[in-house]
Formats: C-alpha cells, structure tokens, sequence
C-alpha cells in the first residue's frame, strides 16, 4: 500500500521544520552582518545562505539517504566516536549555547524594551517562565505537528511577512560602505558568520525529529520518507532564504536608525520601531516570542528524545532536566554565551560538514570505513587549530595553509583527504590480500 500523506500535513512539516530552525540566531546575526556588509551586501548574503540554509537543507537530505537515523548516518565510524559526536552536538544545541540562547534573545528584544529598571532578577523569573512553556508543548512528543506546524508558524510566518513587505517597500536609509572584514572578504566573511546560526548541527538533530513525526503519521517506507523529509527540507529552506534576504537588506539600510549597534538585536529593535512607531516595539515582540519559542520546544524535545535513547531515563523526565538546565544556563547573558560559543563552533562545524559530504559519497568510496575515520579526523584536528586562533593561540605556523587566515584552513585538507579516499585499495581487496 502506498504510503502518503495529506498537502496541509505536508506543509505543516514543513512549517514546524522551518519553525524550529528559526530561532534567536537567525534573528540577530543578519541584521547586523547587513549594515557591516553595507554596499557588499550581496556576497555577504550569499555566504550567508550558504551555511545557514544550504547547508541545513543538504543536511536535511542526507539524513534522507541515509535512512533517517544518526545510527544509519555514522554507520562507518565507531559507535563510540558516533555518540560522542552525537552527544556534544545535542550539549550544544540544548542545554549548553543555542537552546538557552532563545530564551536570552526572547528576553533582551521581546521583554526588556518593556521593563524601566531591568536586572538580574527580571532574567530569571522570565528564564523560568520561558522554559516552562517550551517544557509543557515539549511534553507531547506526538503532537508537535498540530503545536507547531498548524498553530504557532503560521502566526510566526504571518508577522515575518508583514515585516519583510515593510523593509522592502519603506527601507529607512540608504546603503553605506562595507565595514571591517566586510571590505576585503565578504563572501568568507558571511559564510562564516552563518556558523552562529548552529542550523547544520540543529538540522542533523530535527531531521531525526521529524522522522519521528512522520513514522507517527504513518509513514515508514523508505522512500516515502524520503520524499516527505526531502520536501519539509525545501519548505524549511525557502522560508529561511525569505527570512534571512529580508534581514539582510533591512540591516543593509539600517545606518541611519540605528549607528553604531553592537548587535543584531539593537539593529532589529531600532528599525522596527522606526517603520512602525510606538507599536514598532510590539510587533517585534510578537515575532521573537514565537520564534524562539518554537525554536525552544523543537531544541528540548529533540535533545530529550535523543538522550532517552541512549539512557534508561525515559522522554518525558529528559524534557524536564534540559529544560531547567537551559534556563539555568541562560542567565549567564546574551554577549557571554555568544563568546563562549564561537570556537566551539569553529571546532565542530567542519566536522558535521565533512560528514554530511561523506554521506553523498558513500557507496562510491572503496573503502567507507577508513574515509569516514579518516576524513572526520582530518576535518577535526585542522577545525581544533581554526578554533586555537579564535581564542588567542599563537599558530602562526599554519599561515601557510590557504584560507587560514580567513579561519577556513580545514577546508583543503579535508577536500584533499576526502579526494584520497576514492583512491585507497578497497576493503574487500585489503582483506583478500592480506589471506593470500
């Protein structure tokens, strides 16, 4: 029996898919990246597209192939090293930086602009009340699709567009001259700024979620899932490419309004209000709430389903401790959480981007075991010394390498090692030789 779903199922995949990745980092690092980018917006915005959407979206699809499972993807790595990689993907974007961060952006731009004497205590009480509701639609699994994708996202989707009309057809300023790295490197410059999204590791995470989502609506043949993950991926994509283009431009003729702002968040808070006066500051509100709160609940349910896998400690008990662990976390502040984050980054997104890679590639490799090891290790110790020079270590010894400077230098190693691989002796000859 053919194995199908609804059009408005298939769209509200789509939606909570797109509704989980668009969270706090998708709304204050393009704003930002815009008006540094200035009259280099466009290359800026390209690079930007490429790891925050492209990447996710092409991530989303190799789940796919692979079989919609984190076993199936890492097959040929050692189940240990999997998991660990596993594991430091989900601390990363649960309880430790991306998860927390949503309830700190919710706070800084859709509560703050609110409160006369903001402190300390305002931040926690809000942490709490924040994650408790992420906790409570977290709670039941099975109806995330009817939650997210028929309820919250459309009215998410609805204030974005109302936004992105407005930027579009009332921009407040002009464009100016690119600023800083945006002058000689825009391109590098926004690719690697999509990094903060975290979005590859997320999709590696939801893509597994809405397999899950999608066995409960039925659908479990493989190409069929398949199918349907392959298309919330691309409804994902767009509404992303939508956001994100939007974004861009509105931080591209932001100057006027909003100079001199130290992040995303002021530039969106200031232009907002410029378009929309008084009530600026409640349209924008609207739309940060819901977007970090759908983000929230899709962080939390994703890392308890995947942490009651691996322990005897069952869904609903994980939901409960990531969300506490998150909103503790969150009161470290929004300016320290984001430092603490980008080498980190830097260390693994390489990592989950050769693996992705290696997914297409897989059944054309002679010997998938050893490129899987290999390649992820190359990707990995060259990834560890971009992530050194962020934090201030002296490794000048690898200015050398072709893009270090730009804090790519495990792009060519890894491209290189990967290319090795086509050319090792199979596994199977390996062993018939090794007989003989």
């Amino acid at each position: 029996m053919k194995q199908s779903l609804k059009f408005f199922d298939v769209i509200a995949v789509g939606f909570m898919l797109f509704a989980f990745f668009l969270g706090a980092g998708n709304i204050i690092f393009p704003p930002l990246a815009g008006q540094l980018a200035g009259d280099n917006v466009l290359p800026a915005m390209f690079g930007f597209l490429f790891t925050a959407v492209g990447l996710p979206l092409v991530t989303i699809i190799a789940i796919a192939v692979a079989g919609g499972t984190w076993q199936q993807l890492t097959k040929d790595l050692p189940k240990q090293a999997a998991t660990l990689i596993a594991v430091l993907i989900f601390i990363i974007i649960g309880p430790a930086f991306a998860a927390p961060r949503t309830g700190l952006v919710a706070y800084e731009m859709a509560i703050k602009p609110f409160l006369s004497e903001a402190g300390q205590f305002d931040l926690a009480i809000f942490s709490v009340l924040f994650f408790s509701v992420a906790m409570y639609f977290a709670w039941s699994q099975g109806k995330l699709i009817d939650i997210i994708g028929k309820v919250l996202t459309p009215a998410l989707f609805v204030g974005l567009v109302v936004l992105a009309v407005s930027v579009f057809v009332n921009p407040q300023g002009d464009i100016l001259a690119a600023q800083g790295e945006y002058q000689s490197q825009p391109l590098t410059k926004g690719f690697l700024e999509g990094y903060n999204t975290m979005d590859t590791f997320g999709a590696l995470m939801f893509g597994m979620l809405i397999v899950d989502v999608l066995r409960k609506k039925g659908i479990t043949e493989q190409k069929a899932m398949t199918k349907y993950l392959t298309m919330a991926a691309i409804i994902a994509a767009s509404g992303l490419a939508f956001v994100y283009i939007s974004l861009f431009y509105l931080g591209a003729t932001s100057t006027e309004v909003a100079m001199n702002a130290d992040n995303g968040g002021v530039v969106l808070s200031q232009y907002v209000q410029a378009l929309f006066g008084p009530s600026g500051q409640l349209v924008l509100s609207v739309i940060v709430l819901l977007a970090c709160l759908t983000t929230a609940i899709g962080l939390v349910s994703a890392c308890s389903d995947y942490f009651s896998s691996l322990t005897p400690v069952p869904y609903k008990t994980w939901v409960v401790i990531n969300g506490v662990a998150c909103a503790t976390v969150a009161n470290v502040g929004l300016s320290q959480l984001i430092a603490f984050s980008v080498p980190v980054l830097f260390a693994l997104y390489p990592v989950a981007i050769a693996l992705v890679t290696l997914t297409f590639f897989r059944n054309r490799l002679p010997n998938a075991q050893l490129a899987y090891r290999v390649v992820l290790g190359v990707s990995l110790l060259f990834a560890l010394i971009d992530a050194a020079k962020i934090v201030g270590i002296n490794v000048a010894a690898f200015d050398v390498l072709p893009l270090f400077s730009y804090g790519m230098g495990w792009l060519l190693p890894t491209a290189l090692t990967l290319i090795a691989m086509f050319f090792v002796p199979s596994r199977a000859r390996s062993l018939t030789q090794k007989a003989a």
